[in-house]
């Protein structure tokens, strides 16, 4: 394993990072709450994405399997000039890179993959989700944020995601589930005039809509 740092919040809530995508499966361990990777990401790839109109970014939610990531991403874009870019089949091959990860850590075949388009303050408190585990990766605009909640609705320390960086989180339909302090939510955008493009990977395919 190859992890650049390990930093403990909390006993029994830990928060792992990594440079690698595979290297997020430390969420099984007992005191990992989250595992976030610190991946490159491309500059180009992500400075397209961030010139694009809002109206114009990938949009929806489906039921998938591996072998049909890259080819759903592609048809998400609406626009026909928008859709023949090379950027795009980068970022179709980005997701199918971390739909891989996910099912390899999580030991699944099928799996809920959405991107949304948020503007507004969505998923504005602090929370956990109601699914096994969600990964998160905002390719635009500001990444999730987390922190430990002890009985307070906010943490007192706001930690945020890097864009780009992929986040694994545990849920609270994970197996043998010990309640964690852990807590994230959407970072808050309202009026701001940001745009986040994000990435959200569930193992329930009637998971939550909670944007993060």
């Amino acid at each position: 394993m190859t992890h650049a740092a390990v930093k403990v919040l909390q006993s029994a809530n830990m928060v792992i990072e990594c440079s690698e995508l595979d290297d997020m499966r430390a969420i099984w361990s007992s005191e990992a709450a989250m595992a976030i990777c610190n991946r490159p990401y491309d500059s180009g790839l992500h400075q397209w994405l961030e010139n694009l109109p809002p109206e114009k970014l990938p949009k929806g939610r489906l039921s998938l399997t591996l072998e049909d990531v890259e080819e759903t991403v592609i048809g998400l874009f609406d626009d026909p000039d928008v859709a023949q870019a090379s950027y795009v089949q980068m970022l179709a091959s980005d997701v199918a890179a971390q739909a891989k990860a996910f099912v390899g850590i999580m030991d699944v075949k099928r799996f809920t993959m959405r991107f949304d388009v948020v503007t507004n303050n969505a998923c504005r408190k602090f929370h956990q989700d109601n699914v096994t585990a969600r990964l998160l990766c905002a390719y635009r605009g500001r990444g999730t944020q987390y922190g430990i909640c002890n009985g307070a609705p906010e943490p007192d320390v706001i930690h945020e995601m890097q864009t780009g960086a992929v986040g694994l989180f545990k849920g609270r339909q994970w197996p043998s589930y010990q309640a964690s302090t852990v807590y994230h939510r959407s970072p808050p955008i309202e009026g701001t005039g940001e745009t986040r493009l994000l990435l959200v990977i569930d193992t329930s395919v009637c998971g939550d809509d909670c944007c993060n």
